[in-house]
C-alpha cells in the first residue's frame, strides 16, 4: 500500500511540473511595429479548384532584445477568407496575444482550399495582419486557381466504384468513360481520379493543348479493341502529369499510375506529347499484329517516371522522335518479344534518386512465373524485330543497352548508325552473343561510348551540342523535321535532336 502511495505522489508531482511549465514565466512588452519576415509574400502556386494546396510556412522574427507580445494576427478577409494558418501550431484565422521571445521566431503554416465558381477572380489574394493600427503589418497571399473538368468513380454504400474487366470484377477503382467524354479539349484541364477507361470499339481523342492531371493512384486504361487519338503540335503539346500544379512537384516521379492500354487495343497515337511524373510513362500489353503498331508515338517527351518511360509487353510500338528521360528502372523495356521500331529516338537514363539495376534500353523475348506446383516456368515469345535506327542510349551506368535472349523463340534486331553506351570491364556480357558489336549483320556504324553532350541531363534536357559525337552520323530516313521542327534533311544528328550551340 505504502508502495501505491508513493506511485501516486510522484504521479501528481509530474502532472503539477507539466502544467507549470506550460506557464507563461517571462514578460513581455507590447509589439511595436517591428517584426520581420522570412517573406514578403507567400505564393501558394498554382491549384485546381476545391483541390487543397500544400502547406507553405512563414517565419516571423523578434529581433528585438525584449520578449514581445503581438495583440492580433488575423486574415484580412476574416473567417470568411479561404486561406487557413496554422501560428505556432494553433490552427484558425484570427490569435490573440501571440509572444515572442526576445531574438526568437514563431512559425505560420498556410493553406488553401478554393472553389473556382465562388471567386470574382482566379487571383486569390489576403494579407495576413500582424497588430493594427500604427504598429499594423502585413504579409500579402497570393494563390491562382484553375477551373477544371474533374472525372471520377462513383461512390455508394458499398464504397467506390471499382473497374470491371474482362467481365470481371476489379480492385481498380474507377470507371469507363461515357460517349460524351470520349473527347479532351483544350478548353479546361482534366483531372482524373482513378482509372477512366476507353471502352471496346470506342476511341478516346485527345485535341491539341489538352492537359491531363491524375491523382494519385490513377491512370488511363485504353481497354481491349478501344483506341487513343492524342495528336498535339508543335506549339500545343498535350501533357499528362500528376495533378498537383506547385512548383515543388514538378519533378517528382510517381505522382500518378500509367497509360495503359490493354492486350487487343490497337490503333493508338500519341504525337507532340508530354509524359512525366508517373510510375510507367506507357505501359502497352498489346498482342497486335506483326505489321499495324498498336502504338505510335512520336515527337513526344517522356520523363521522370519511377519505373518505366515505356514498358512493352509483346507489343507493337513505333516510335520517331522520341525522347525518353530519367526513370528508376528502364527508360524503354522492350519485354516478351512483340514488334519494336525506333528512328531518331533518344534514351537517356540518368536517374539519381535511388539505385538502378537496369539499363536504359532493355529487350528480351520470355518471362517467368511460378506455377501451381511451386516450379519456376520460363516460357519464350518471338521477338519479330527490334530496330532502332539513328538513336542514342546514354546514361550514367556503364551498361545502357541489353539484348536478353532465351533460346525457343526468334530473336529478330538490327541496330543502325546509333550511339550506345556500353562498357563492360568485368565482362559480365562476354558469354552474350547478341552483344556482339562488330556482328556486321546486327550492328552498322555503331559509336561505342562516344561523347552525347546533353545541355542538361539533370534536368531532362537531352538537346545534343556542338561537341556531341552524334553530329552527322545519321543515316538518311524519311523523317525530315526533328522533335523541335528543325529540318535535317541534310546531315542529320543521332536522336531526336539536331545540335545546337548552347
Amino acid at each position: 500500500m505504502r508502495f501505491l502511495y508513493s506511485l501516486l505522489a510522484i504521479t501528481i508531482i509530474i502532472i503539477i511540473s507539466s502544467l507549470s511549465s506550460c506557464r507563461k514565466d517571462f514578460s513581455t512588452v507590447p509589439s511595436f511595429g517591428k517584426l520581420q519576415f522570412s517573406k514578403d509574400t507567400v505564393f501558394l502556386d498554382t491549384i485546381f479548384t476545391n483541390i487543397g494546396s500544400a502547406t507553405y510556412n512563414l517565419k516571423v522574427y523578434n529581433r528585438s532584445s525584449k520578449a514581445i507580445t503581438i495583440p492580433e494576427i488575423k486574415l484580412k478577409n476574416g473567417v470568411s477568407s479561404n486561406y487557413r494558418l496554422n501560428v505556432d501550431g494553433v490552427p484558425g484565422k484570427e490569435f490573440q496575444n501571440v509572444d515572442i521571445l526576445a531574438k526568437d521566431s514563431i512559425f505560420i503554416f498556410v493553406e488553401t482550399t478554393i472553389d473556382f465558381n465562388n471567386v470574382p477572380d482566379p487571383l486569390y489574394t489576403d494579407q495576413i495582419l500582424f497588430d493594427n493600427g500604427e504598429n499594423e503589418q502585413d504579409v500579402d497571399l497570393v494563390t491562382l486557381v484553375q477551373d477544371a473538368n474533374f472525372i471520377f468513380p462513383s461512390k455508394n454504400s458499398m464504397g467506390i466504384e471499382t473497374l470491371v474487366i474482362d467481365g470481371k470484377q476489379t480492385e481498380i477503382q474507377g470507371r469507363f468513360l461515357t460517349d460524351s467524354e470520349l473527347t479532351f479539349t483544350d478548353e479546361k484541364p482534366y483531372v482524373i481520379y482513378g482509372y477512366v477507361a476507353v471502352p471496346s470499339d470506342k476511341t478516346l481523342t485527345i485535341e491539341a493543348g489538352a492537359k491531363i492531371h491524375f491523382h494519385r493512384n490513377s491512370g488511363l486504361i485504353i481497354d481491349k479493341k478501344a483506341t487513343l487519338k492524342a495528336n498535339g503540335t508543335l506549339d500545343n503539346k498535350i501533357t499528362f502529369e500528376g495533378d498537383r500544379l506547385e512548383h515543388s512537384f514538378s519533378n517528382i516521379p510517381g505522382q500518378w499510375g500509367t497509360i495503359w492500354m490493354r492486350a487487343g487495343s490497337d490503333n493508338s497515337e500519341l504525337n507532340h506529347a508530354i509524359i512525366k511524373n508517373g510510375i510507367i510513362g506507357v505501359l502497352v500489353d498489346s498482342i497486335g499484329s506483326n505489321t499495324n503498331p498498336t502504338l505510335s508515338i512520336k515527337n513526344t517527351e517522356i520523363y521522370n517516371n519511377s519505373s518505366y518511360g515505356i514498358l512493352g509487353r509483346q507489343a507493337n510500338i513505333l516510335g520517331e522522335n522520341l525522347v525518353i528521360g530519367n526513370t528508376g528502372q528502364a527508360s524503354l523495356a522492350a519485354t516478351i518479344g512483340g514488334t519494336y521500331n525506333f528512328t531518331h529516338c533518344t534514351f537517356a537514363n540518368y536517374w539519381v534518386n535511388s539505385f538502378r539495376d537496369l539499363p536504359a534500353v532493355v529487350v528480351n523475348n520470355h518471362f517467368t512465373y511460378t506455377n501451381s506446383a511451386n516450379q519456376e516456368i520460363t516460357e519464350t515469345r518471338d521477338l519479330h524485330a527490334a530496330n532502332f535506327i539513328n538513336c542514342i542510349i546514354e546514361g550514367n551506368n556503364n551498361v545502357e543497352f541489353v539484348l536478353d535472349k532465351v533460346d525457343g523463340s526468334s530473336f529478330n534486331y538490327m541496330i543502325e548508325n546509333s550511339m550506345i553506351q556500353f562498357e563492360d570491364p568485368n565482362n559480365t556480357f562476354a558469354n552474350n552473343n547478341e552483344l556482339d558489336f562488330n556482328d556486321a549483320s546486327h550492328y552498322q556504324n555503331i559509336i561505342l561510348n562516344g561523347t552525347p553532350n546533353f545541355r542538361d541531363v539533370n534536368k531532362n534536357d537531352f538537346i545534343i551540342g556542338t561537341e556531341s559525337d552524334a553530329i552527322n552520323k545519321a543515316k538518311a530516313t524519311s523523317i525530315s523535321l526533328d522533335i523541335l521542327g528543325t529540318n535535317r534533311s541534310i546531315n542529320p544528328d543521332l536522336g531526336a535532336y539536331q545540335h545546337i550551340t548552347f
